[in-house]
């Protein structure tokens, strides 16, 4: 089937039938006299940075050179890149086109990114789970393929590796099993927000063979640059012309684009290698420090750019923490996780903090 057979047959019919806004900047060149987007004549602030990003015109809805960049970035063609603003608009996305309230469903493995069944339920489509093991916190790849054989109302099937918070990689083959048994009935989403902090090849070298395949990245990572809300989604044109339906018109600012094409330049490159270099050490050393610790009963180190812990009181080392001036994530309460803890990795500063605030734990008052 091709992509544009597939779209057809699971797309929402309403979206099939919509014709998209066509905006001023998106419906006619930038050149030229400008009086077709009732924009201000200048802006109002005299500074040069407003004159440089012409801060008073609306910006292009997907710009050319930073689709062009990313595309570089990713290894893919620039008309398999829609820019988006993170990687949660492309979820977003996704749900609205491809999802019809009260009749479809995802497929998810808890624990896991809490904004897959989120965005389902905003949609109102159903979320089909099938937990990791209770013990390892691995997927179950038997049962994930069953479910998706067996049950048709799945409409996107939601991976994430290296996952979010355990941190693991899929395991070899399920990407391809799922793809092989989602053909002609559902879309795969492999969401690749932590893919730079580890070895493994990305999804994206797949999506020419599988039109079904969906690759999600973000600049908000590996990238330094999550204050930007900068990602795109990786997939077939076929699929990618749909969500820009459903797309708000302006999508990205005019400074994001400037900051996306600047920490994307191969001058940037030599940074992120030297960042990766540090934070992994960085982990190195956390992770051996928790293992030297009694109270950390299990330890998921993972291949991202944090660590997941077990203890004995998960709120409490939260509270003891937040006390030292240290945030770390509480996952007490949700499925599987009891009195887990996230640890991201930050700098040699940050670490420094969360050492004197790990020594005191446990510690006679």
């Amino acid at each position: 089937m091709s992509a544009s057979q597939l779209v057809q047959r699971l797309a929402r019919p309403e979206v099939l039938a919509m014709a998209p806004y066509v905006s001023a900047r998106s419906g006619a060149g930038a050149d030229g006299v400008l009086l077709n987007a009732n924009e201000a004549p200048h802006a109002l602030v005299d500074d040069p940075s407003w004159q440089t990003l012409e801060l008073h015109r609306y910006p292009a809805p997907q710009p050319e050179a930073l689709r062009q960049r990313l595309a570089t970035v990713y290894a893919v063609a620039p008309e398999q890149v829609l820019i988006t603003r993170g990687s949660d608009e492309g979820i977003d996305l996704l749900l609205r086109v491809f999802c019809r309230s009260g009749v479809d469903r995802i497929l998810e493995t808890p624990p896991c990114f809490g904004m897959y069944r989120i965005a389902a339920k905003i949609q109102g489509a159903g979320v089909v789970q099938v937990p990791r093991d209770p013990v390892t916190l691995d997927v179950r790849p038997e049962a994930m393929l069953e479910q998706l054989t067996q049950d048709d109302t799945i409409r996107l099937v939601f991976l994430t590796s290296p996952s979010n918070p355990t941190g693991d990689l899929l395991p070899d083959g399920l990407l391809d099993a799922l793809l092989a048994a989602s053909k002609d009935r559902a879309l795969v989403i492999m969401d690749e927000a932590y893919i730079e902090f580890c070895a493994h090849k990305s999804a994206s070298q797949l999506l020419s063979e599988h039109p079904q395949l969906v690759v999600l990245r973000t600049l908000s990572k590996a990238w330094g640059a999550a204050g930007l809300r900068c990602g795109a989604v990786l997939a077939d044109p076929a699929v990618l012309d749909l969500l820009g339906r459903v797309m708000a018109p302006y999508p990205l600012t005019a400074p994001a684009i400037a900051a996306a094409l600047a920490c994307t330049a191969p001058a940037a490159l030599a940074a992120q290698k030297d960042m990766l270099g540090k934070l992994r050490r960085q982990k190195e050393a956390l992770v051996a420090r928790l293992l030297a610790c009694g109270w950390v009963r299990d330890l998921w180190p993972g291949e991202a750019n944090f660590v997941l812990i077990r203890v004995e009181d998960g709120p409490g080392l939260v509270a003891h923490c937040a006390r030292a001036g240290v945030r770390v994530r509480d996952f007490n309460g949700q499925p599987l996780l009891d009195n887990c803890v996230r640890i991201s990795i930050g700098s040699s500063d940050d670490m420094t903090a969360l050492n004197t605030a790990l020594d005191s734990y446990g510690a006679p008052a």
